[in-house]
This record gives C-alpha cells, structure tokens and sequence, in this order.
C-alpha cells in the first residue's frame, strides 16, 4: 500500500485557503455522507482511508470494519490526489471523520484535534517497535496508533549493474558514478523521484545529521549536507537522472518498466517489482554521504487517529483498540497482503512469514539496521522550506550555504512558534 499512491503530498496539508474551499464539495459528494450502514449495533461511525494504490486494500478494510459488532462503522475511501485537503475540510464540519489515517504532526496535537492514546497503547506499548511509540508521543502521551512501516530504499536491476561492471554503491559519490556508468541512450541510470522531495530526509541522516536535535533545534545544516547538496546538482545536471517519469517515485514502473537501472522507492512496491522482474532485483540504503554520513533508511507509513473534537471520541477510541490493537490477523493481513509492509508490533513482524525470506528480508535487515522515523515536530512548513532548499540548490544551481541560510530563517519562526 503505496504511501503516495494516489499521488498524494504531505507537504500541502494545512493549506486552509484550500481546504475551507473543499469542505462545500466534500459535503456534497452524494447521498453516502458515511453515516450509518455498518453491521454492528449502537453508535455510527465513521473512519477515513486514502485510496490505496494496491488492489484489495478497500475491500479488506470494510472487512475489517463489518466483522466490529459494537458500532456500525462506514468507510470514506477519499480517491484523487488531494486526500488532506478532503481529510481536513471535513474536520471543520459536521461530516467530520471519528477515526483517520494520517501521519504524526504536533500541529494536530497542539490545537487539540487528535486524541489522547496513551490508555489503549499503554497495555501494549512494549510489543511496538520503540521508534514508532516515540513519533507519536508529544509531552509524554500517545497520539495516534501506527498502522504499518514502510521503509524506503533503492531498488536495482542486478543484471544490468553486472552488465556495467557497477557495484552496489555505498557513497553518494558512487551512486552518481553507477548512474554514469548504467545511463544509455535508452535507460536512465537513476530515478529519485519528479520533484526530488523524497529524498530529503535520507540525505540529512546519510550525511550524519539530524532534521532537528534533540533540543528542537535545527541540525541539518552541516558541511556534510552542503557537500551533498553540491553532489546532487552534479548529479541532476549529468542527464543520468531520470526526470519527469510518467508516475512518482511510490510507483514502481520506471524500473519495472525498464526507464532507469536504479529507482528510490518504498517496499510497498516490491511485489509487483517481483512480479515484473524475478529475481533480477536488489535494494540499498540510500548511501552514506561524506566521511562521517552512514547509510539511512526513511520509514514512512501511516497511522490511526481519533478525532479528538467528534462526538463519539469513546467508541471511536473502542474501535481503534479493537482492530489495531487486538486484531492481530487483521494487522498482519493489512502489513503483508496488499504489497510488502513492515507490522509495526514486534510480535507481528517476527511471525509475519512473507517477510522472513528472499528479497522482504533483505528490505527488513535494512529497516532495522538504517531506519529513521518522522519526528512528530518537523512540521509541513519544514517540509516546505526544505523543498526551497532543493528547488533552489539543486533544480536551479544555487548557492546550497545561501540556500540553507534561507531554510534556517523559515524553520528558526516555525520553531520559535512551537516552542517559544
């Protein structure tokens, strides 16, 4: 289950302006306003779902909501590629969801949107992966239930790295040598994605940084960061990067399709990368950048909240519990049978069989050696300034200091608004 697989982009959420001209249309999709229709008894409610890219996932969810028996629960499956702007113009109106998938963001926490979940994850807190427990948590409680891990890496066709005399890069300086080397009049070397943002993140961690320390203060601007800023201009200036694919980097036809040797993507993917290539496939960490960098891993994914300000925050809470919490087939069936995702219980991911062996295995090793996980404070306006900082850096040749400069004055307010 592709975490943009409906081309959707966590950086555009809180565009309010947007969002408020949305809450009309979405009022007014039709006669399902996603009250009532379940098959359980007492309260109705409602949760929200992006429409996942993979086929079964809409289906094992009403599922998984028909077999709940203490309310009738109905699914909004919001299609397109505007799920937050939907998501959150309904949040100021009575359609309002009681349950929704999202990811962890201290705005919602802060303005009181998403519920406290400390009291149903405490019991089990322990069978979590830690990491996830800690993406969630602002002033000691729990925000929001992680759903399933979906790490990020690089994809290869083996036979044309052999073909090449390439090896498996470990440096950023290397990756851009293999683009070279696997760059012909018909395929591309390297695929990052259109716009590049996907990998921002894991070029700060392979560098050896932080996006914030531990003090909430900015750790990414580093010699090491600017020196890989420099690299990705001379990469995306060589014409061994491929540009404008006919889908993103969540998609996995620009390797499967035979567009690029090299494609960063999610182990969402990785079924029907399989299906298309065999075994003609390895994955890497997105490599250590400078002397001191270390390869990383972004573990994307997604989570369940509760919409603190809804009517039925209890038997939503119920709900919540019931399916992430104690339905443990549930949870494996939604991790590992519509694409490859990684159950965010420890319990869960030991036992998950279609993950223990071949290719899956090889995407957890690097999981659990590399990953990085979001930090609930890096908010949608960090995301935005850093997507500056590519724009300008590396898509237009621009001094990465002076670009850095600029992302600093943007993230320092954003900060100061958070945290005084």
């Amino acid at each position: 289950m592709s975490a943009q697989s409906s081309t959707w982009d966590r950086r555009s959420i809180f565009r309010a302006a947007a969002g408020l001209a949305a809450a009309g249309t979405l009022a007014a999709c039709g006669g399902n306003n996603g009250r009532g229709g379940g098959s359980g008894s007492g309260k109705n409610l409602v949760q929200y779902f992006h429409a996942y890219g993979e086929a079964g996932v809409e289906q094992a969810v009403k599922r998984y909501a028909k077999a709940y028996d203490k309310a009738d629960v109905s699914t909004q499956w919001i299609t397109g590629a505007d799920y937050e702007t939907k998501l959150f113009a309904a949040l100021l109106t009575k359609q309002a969801p009681d349950v929704f998938e999202f990811h962890p963001q201290i705005q919602m926490v802060k303005s009181g949107q998403v519920a406290d979940l400390s009291d149903i994850i405490d019991p089990v807190k322990d069978d979590f992966n830690p990491a996830d427990i800690t993406s969630h948590t602002f002033d000691g409680k729990i925000y929001g239930v992680r759903m399933i891990d979906d790490p990020q890496f690089f994809f290869y066709r083996k036979s044309m790295l052999e073909k090449a005399n390439v090896s498996v890069p470990t440096t950023l300086d290397e990756l851009i040598e293999a683009a070279d080397k696997l760059t012909t009049s018909k395929v591309k070397g390297l695929f990052l994605g259109n716009d590049l943002h996907a990998i921002e993140l894991p070029l700060i961690w392979s560098a050896g940084a932080e996006p914030l320390t531990e003090k909430n203060e900015i750790g990414y601007h580093t010699d090491a960061v600017v020196d890989g800023l420099r690299l990705l201009r001379k990469l995306f200036s060589s014409g061994n990067l491929l540009l404008d694919a006919p889908a993103d980097f969540w998609d996995p036809s620009a390797i499967s399709q035979g567009l690029c040797a090299i494609q960063f993507c999610g182990m969402w993917a990785m079924p029907v990368m399989q299906q298309a290539l065999g075994d003609d496939l390895g994955v890497f960490a997105f490599p250590k950048v400078g002397s001191s960098g270390r390869p990383s891993v972004y573990n994307g994914g997604w989570s369940m909240f509760v919409n603190a300000k809804g009517s039925n925050v209890d038997a939503a809470k119920e709900y919540v519990k019931w399916l992430w919490l104690d339905q443990r087939k549930y949870q494996e069936d939604f991790a590992t049978s519509y694409g490859f995702h990684i159950p965010p219980r420890t319990s869960i991911a030991a036992q998950a069989g279609k993950l223990k062996s071949g290719l899956p295995s090889e995407g957890v090793k690097l999981f659990n050696t590399y990953g990085h996980f979001d930090n609930i404070s890096w908010t949608q306006a960090m995301y935005s300034a850093w997507d500056a900082v590519m724009a300008d850096c590396v898509r237009k040749g621009g001094d990465p200091e002076a670009a850095l400069d600029a992302c600093d004055k943007k993230i320092d307010r954003e900060l100061k608004k958070l945290f005084g």
